[in-house]
């Protein structure tokens, strides 16, 4: 039945092609009911389907500043003095990371040329400096704009049908990508008909599929779609362009917890750090702070040309009292800012409800799922640095493990209210006194524990992870990347001081069991631990830790994971009180 409908498909195109001969202009009839219309190659609907199958080039403006073309990967740039390889669209995000480290400062990226631009008809040139690529962006419509509809794609295969009238020749063709698509429609000569195979099937920006059965529906499709959602093609880098509705949406669905605070460049953070911020379709705000207590106050948005402003107004809470202008809005967090220094920075926390009590079987529960790693135990304001990145394992039967991969030590633990009527994890393990505490707990998510006393400086925070996080695909392949053989420390700078001299002819073995043993000559000198951890918080995590007191101690650390390659390694890590230290780990 098939092949008699497309023979039939193929008459129809040859009695148009003569019709197309004497009267040309009333070549396509996009009003019309036929299931299977013909195209003509420069006709609107033909203009309609290359705008949507070409090449998107508004991922990578935080690269290139442009949206009419993309960079092709693998490439590579600084940014801000560290050096990253882009192998994907995913590792666009790391740039943004750095660039967000510091609000206020000078982001400087360089590309290392040459490099490949791809362009909208998927063709594709070679750029050899930054002139060449800034002569390039400057072709690209004013703010970076490109021609091409993002919100709505193609679902394939799609199968179209040709006749050449020149040629008398008809064909099938079948198309499985927009770059087939794309390339297609962009070599057809202008005494060619096409024709869709319907019905055809497109995927909308969010997620719903729409079916249309003939030219007509396509175009209203297509065109609708132009000005569906936002296709993000200004130089705006950091991606963050919402509307208001968006924004209070966002605000009203869950508590955000305050993570940093600066008003007039004065760093309140230790003060305001944790307060709970509720806001209510009323347009009422509440914030709970740390003891509980309550402040109420106001907040509203308005829409400006600058961007979303939100005001908030309290009567006890004077440093909140501002117009901020929200400047990055994630699912997970909000940043506002305002001139002259003022910041204020929030995690949104829907894991928790304002005034209620951790709920101990939530806690229980969530103890017996995973292992917990140590990310931090403080005793009287003395961090205990040797246990970092120790692994508990909870047992149902109140038994419980503290291990570093070769030494095991074993206790108890238990749920319930301390001397101060506070829920608790309390753990009992004989030989290791540095964890043997009533914790009391202070913050509870399903990927994050936090245990604390503020009068008395005790701390314990612990970072689930699951089957040793075997799902994350980005920290198994740094894994694998560690595991490749010996490294050398090529940077190792605590602030202004180098001390990379100290590590010469050291070399690092990374291996199984979360080991690593220091080699000099071929003789081990040191074993350590380590790991690579996803912090809910803060990134791709880095956890050395030799329990030692000679230089080696000055790698034990939960270093932030920058760049990753084959042959580099790029660490860094701020301690408390702001001093910056970076190391560089690369192959001999």
């Amino acid at each position: 039945m098939k092949k008699l409908i497309n023979n039939l498909l193929y008459v129809g195109l040859a009695l148009l092609a003569l019709n197309f001969t004497s009267c040309q202009d009333e070549f396509e009839e996009v009003g019309g009911t036929d299931e299977q219309e013909t195209i003509q190659a420069n006709s609107s609907v033909a203009t309609l389907i290359k705008e949507t199958s070409s090449k998107d080039g508004s991922y990578d403006n935080i690269v290139d500043g442009a949206s009419c073309f993309a960079v092709r990967f693998p490439y590579t740039v600084e940014v801000n003095g560290i050096e990253i390889t882009l192998d994907s669209k995913e590792d666009l995000h790391a740039i943004e990371e750095i660039f967000d480290e510091v609000d206020d400062d000078e982001d400087i990226l360089d590309i290392f040329f040459p490099i490949t631009i791809t362009l909208p008809d998927f063709s594709e040139i070679v750029i050899e400096n930054k002139e060449q690529l800034l002569e390039k962006a400057e072709e690209c419509f004013e703010g970076g704009s490109d021609d091409d509809i993002e919100c709505i794609d193609f679902v394939y295969p799609i199968t179209l049908f040709t006749f050449d009238i020149n040629a008398q020749q008809s064909g099938e063709v079948k198309i499985e990508s927009d770059e087939q698509m794309r390339r297609f429609f962009a070599e057809l000569d202008e005494n060619d008909l096409i024709s869709i195979e319907f019905p055809l099937t497109l995927k909308k920006y969010d997620g719903t599929e729409i079916v249309v059965q003939n030219n007509a529906s396509l175009a209203a499709a297509l065109s609708n779609a132009k000005d569906m959602c936002d296709e993000d093609d200004d130089d705006d880098y950091n991606d963050d362009d919402f509307t208001k509705e968006r924004l209070d949406a966002l605000l009203v669905e869950c508590p955000w917890e305050v993570r940093e605070m600066y008003r007039e460049n004065v760093n309140q953070t230790d003060q305001y750090l944790e307060y709970l911020m509720t806001f209510k379709e009323d347009g009422s705000v509440t914030v709970n702070d740390r003891i509980g207590n309550t402040i109420n106050g106001t907040w509203s948005t308005t829409a400006t040309n600058e961007g979303v402003l939100v005001e908030l107004d309290f009567e006890f809470l004077v440093d909140f009292n501002l117009e901020w202008v929200v400047y990055e809005l994630d699912d997970d967090k909000i940043k506002f800012y305002n001139d002259n220094g003022n910041k204020i920075i929030l995690k949104q926390r829907c894991d928790t409800t304002p005034g209620e009590e951790p709920n101990p079987n939530i806690l229980r529960e969530l103890l017996g799922e995973c292992e917990w790693i140590i990310k931090k135990v403080t005793n009287q304001g003395e961090e205990i640095e040797r246990l970092l990145g120790y692994e508990f394992k909870f047992m149902a039967e109140g038994m419980v493990t503290l291990s570093n991969g070769v030494n095991t030590s074993e206790g108890t633990w238990e749920i319930g209210l301390n001397s101060q009527m506070v829920l608790s994890l309390m753990i009992n393990i004989g030989d290791e006194e540095g964890v043997s505490f009533e914790w009391p707990v202070r913050d509870l998510t399903n990927s994050r524990l936090k245990f604390e006393i503020d009068e008395t400086d005790y701390e314990l925070v612990l970072l689930k992870v699951c089957d040793d996080s075997a799902d994350d695909g980005d920290i198994t392949e740094i894994r694998n990347i560690m595991m490749g053989g010996a490294w050398n420390v090529a940077l190792c700078t605590e602030g202004e001081v180098d001390i990379t001299s100290e590590f010469t002819g050291l070399d690092f073995n990374f291996s199984t069991m979360h080991q690593v043993e220091v080699s000099l000559l071929g003789n081990v000198t040191a074993e350590g631990l380590w790991r690579i951890l996803r912090d809910s918080e803060e990134g791709l995590k880095c956890y050395l830790n030799f329990d030692s007191a000679d230089i080696l101690g000055e790698l034990t650390e939960d270093w932030k994971i920058i760049s990753v390659t084959a042959t580099r390694i790029e660490l860094k890590n701020e301690s408390g009180d702001g001093t910056l230290k970076t190391l560089v780990f690369e192959k001999p």
